[in-house]
């Protein structure tokens, strides 16, 4: 099943978001080496791709988890989360409608 991980960050993160950045990715590489990652992504702080020093307010996952324990395990250990980037993460069942 699929599973929406949603990542809110603390205030001024984005310092300690860069830093940790490369361990963040290095383990979305391996959801989508696997087929199980269907989107991830920041959520800019400001109407803009590149929202400079304003930086990001979060993050969205969308992957196939076995359960929702697993995925909430796998949420657990994300760099982001270690490293303080996050203030809270949810993680819910999605079902995706469109495309």
């Amino acid at each position: 099943m699929l599973y929406a991980v949603i990542g809110e960050d603390t205030e001024k993160s984005l310092k300690v978001r860069l830093e940790t950045r490369p361990a963040h990715v290095d383990r979305l590489e391996i959801l989508k080496s696997e087929g199980r990652l269907v989107l991830a992504g920041p959520h800019p702080a400001v109407d803009n791709e590149d929202p400079g020093d304003a930086g990001f307010t979060g993050s969205l996952i969308v992957a196939e988890f076995e359960s929702l324990e697993a995925a909430q395990s796998w949420a657990d250990a994300d760099p982001y989360a270690a490293a303080g980037v996050y203030a809270r993460v949810t993680v819910k069942p999605f079902k995706k409608v469109l495309p």
